[in-house]
């Protein structure tokens, strides 16, 4: 009897397919990211030619995680149940929708949705001071619900097609494209001066790169389509059951690890929504340079995170990376609030730590948490960070108004860098124990797994 013929190797996709799968899911990525970074730079052209104070345009980027402290992780879920390429595109085109409510408020159609975000202002005792607010905000909203789901989207497929093939990279790559997006809307005071005339204007201009969203996911779905029918992708296709008691079975490195997301990024995205007003008032720059600064947090991690990346991928020692970059976002806030010392060197250092921990952070889960249940760990930490943005926007808004924030008084913006500041030690508090945890008998191999080139 002849002997068996040994079955071939299944056919998997090519290196070059991967990459180009992230480039496409990538770009829902950019516009998404654009349309969240739009607001900032036209802060005090909505306080000039709306009314609009510091506590309106803090709730303008508040309510956008709003319907997250909920919603990511019902989003999770849907991921893990239905698949990243149909979520992808449902995500991506709701980012779109709210784009274009926040663009014409207004629109008759979305009326109702307006009049429940005043009633839900006076239910959580934040004033909508107008309609025109109202729509805003609804249009906000709406965007809010699909944009952090459909980051959860990428980055389960992210960790799905790179998982022991360079993942922190391919993180970093995709967070690199990804803050083109926030570089643009932060510089559109130089590229789009002309638009900051009228405060509708720049708003339309993020509609346009709102449909990347959309243009993005559908690029996504004809690959992945395309690869599940000629392609052994195993088990990046298979979810198990998920239950609503597993999210309690996730380790203590998993919580640490969400610790750290909600200190991290309160203290920075937060304090973007009014660094552009802030370096005006309190610093005297321009609107061009002020732009430029904020900016610069994205800069730096476009750089930065993708290479922090690679070298995570090669040495470990994600922990400790982990906290150095922890440490070195403690003395920025209270530099420009209590130093003259040049903008650039505060927002170097905190463009650093903003490269570094994203780029171990969010890949980090993937190693702690089981593949089949990631869409709903990394749903229920984006959740619980956005409770964090909620209650910092609407908290910063209002210590600004309460102190007297403004070119008169710059000295009123120093509470509120104390309160980021805090939220450092906070941060570099949980690194250092997510550092203990992993140098235990209980380890996820955070601090020993490397990858080689794949």
């Amino acid at each position: 009897m002849p002997d068996a013929v040994p079955p071939s190797e299944p056919r998997v996709p090519s290196r070059l397919y991967r990459w180009l799968v992230l480039l496409f899911i990538s770009l829902a990525m950019f516009g998404n990211y654009y349309v969240y970074d739009c607001i900032s730079p036209l802060a005090d052209v909505l306080k000039a030619q709306l009314g609009f104070s510091d506590s309106s345009i803090g709730l303008l980027q508040a309510i956008y995680s709003f319907p997250n402290i909920v919603m990511v992780l019902v989003g999770g879920i849907i991921i893990d149940r239905i698949g990243t390429k149909r979520s992808t595109l449902l995500f991506g085109a709701t980012c779109f929708l709210g784009a274009a409510i926040t663009a014409w408020p207004g629109l008759p159609f979305f009326a109702p949705l307006a009049a429940a975000v005043r009633g839900l202002g006076g239910l959580f005792g934040f004033e909508v001071e107008s309609q025109v607010l109202a729509s805003m905000v609804a249009g906000r909203l709406v965007f809010g619900l699909g944009a952090e789901s459909l980051i959860v989207a990428v980055t389960t497929a992210i960790a799905r097609w790179f998982k022991g093939k360079e993942l922190s990279f391919a993180f970093g790559m995709n967070l690199t494209i990804a803050r083109l997006g926030s570089f643009a809307a932060l510089n559109s005071p130089s590229w789009a001066s002309g638009s900051y005339e009228y405060w509708r204007a720049p708003l339309l201009i993020s509609v346009g790169f709102a449909t990347f969203c959309v243009v993005g996911a559908i690029l996504y779905w004809v690959l992945e389509s395309r690869a599940e029918r000629r392609y052994a992708l195993g088990a990046a296709g298979a979810t198990d059951k998920v239950r609503f008691r597993e999210i309690f079975d996730f380790g203590t490195s998993y919580w640490f690890i969400v610790a750290l997301c909600i200190t991290f990024y309160s203290g920075i995205f937060p304090f973007q929504t009014f660094a552009v007003k802030f370096f005006m008032e309190a610093h005297g720059a321009s609107r061009e340079t002020a732009g430029f600064l904020s900016s610069m947090l994205t800069l730096f991690a476009m750089i930065g995170t993708p290479a922090f990346g690679y070298l995570v991928d090669r040495v470990g020692r994600r922990s400790l990376f982990m906290m150095l970059g922890s440490l070195l976002l403690i003395p920025v806030y209270l530099m420009m609030a209590y130093t003259r010392v040049t903008l650039y060197v505060p927002m170097a250092m905190m463009g650093i730590a903003f490269s570094l921990i994203p780029a171990v952070m969010w890949p980090s889960v993937a190693y702690v948490v089981g593949e089949s249940k990631l869409g709903t760990a990394y749903g229920l930490m984006t959740m619980i960070q956005n409770i964090g943005l909620f209650a910092f926007n609407l908290l910063i808004g209002w210590a600004n108004d309460a102190w007297g924030a403004s070119a008169s008084n710059p000295g009123g913006y120093t509470p509120g860098m104390w309160m980021f500041s805090t939220l450092g030690f906070a941060g570099l508090l949980f690194a250092f124990l997510l550092r203990r945890s992993e140098s235990g008998p209980r380890a996820h191999g955070l601090e020993t797994i490397t990858v080689q080139r794949a």
